[in-house]
């Protein structure tokens, strides 16, 4: 069993009974507090997202594959969104925890190629960025994504909130919602107990910021 709960911007926190895992912790540039982590292993998709901490956890950025706890993780090397050189990269995740697999997307270039693909698999949930600005996925280029990866359940992260000063203008979850045309969740937290718990049919799981 595992939960997972959004905590605004690309942050969310996959939680089993023993372990926690911090997903791009770091949220201060977008106006977001610097959460205290005291246990929690930190995953980010760019270093900026790392949180300065005393724990004696492990804090993990960047390609690789990692064993930590009850979480499989596979580190995908992808291109950031915004107009570069090439050097600035991302890292977008594939970590599983109780048999079932989380994808995680960060702020990447508006497409994975086969080989990247390929890499994250077969997927159940994916993390998706979908506010476009320039500077993550837009509505369109996330649900492209999502029918290549084609997963059980998709949580969009990322987009317009109040409450959020983003570094650049978000648009609503809405146009995402819309794009995809499939049917909606909300939730405050997605609790997971077993792969029966997921849809049979491509479900968006709308969490509530925490």
């Amino acid at each position: 069993m595992f939960e997972i709960t959004y905590r605004g911007g690309n942050s969310v926190v996959i939680t089993t009974k023993k372990d926690e895992l911090f997903i791009d912790a770091n949220q201060s540039a977008n106006g977001l507090k610097i959460p205290k982590l005291k246990d929690a292993v930190q995953l980010a998709t760019e270093k900026r997202f790392l949180v300065d901490s005393d724990s004696e956890r492990p804090v993990l950025e960047g390609p690789g594959e990692y064993e930590v706890g009850p979480f499989a993780i596979t580190g995908l090397e992808t291109m950031h969104h915004v107009d570069n050189d090439g050097t600035m990269k991302a890292t977008s995740y594939r970590i599983v925890v109780d048999n079932i697999v989380v994808g995680v997307i960060g702020n990447i270039q508006s497409d994975l190629n086969e080989d990247q693909l390929e890499k994250l698999g077969l997927v159940d949930i994916l993390v998706v960025p979908v506010g476009g600005g320039g500077y993550t996925l837009d509505d369109k280029e996330a649900t492209s994504l999502v029918r290549k990866v084609e997963p059980r359940a998709v949580i969009p992260v990322h987009y317009n909130d109040s409450a959020i000063n983003y570094e650049v203008t978000q648009d609503d979850v809405s146009l995402f919602i819309a794009e995809l045309g499939a049917p909606v969740e909300d939730h405050a937290k997605l609790k997971i107990k077993s792969a029966n718990d997921l849809p049979a049919t491509l479900t968006v799981y709308k969490l509530e910021r925490l």
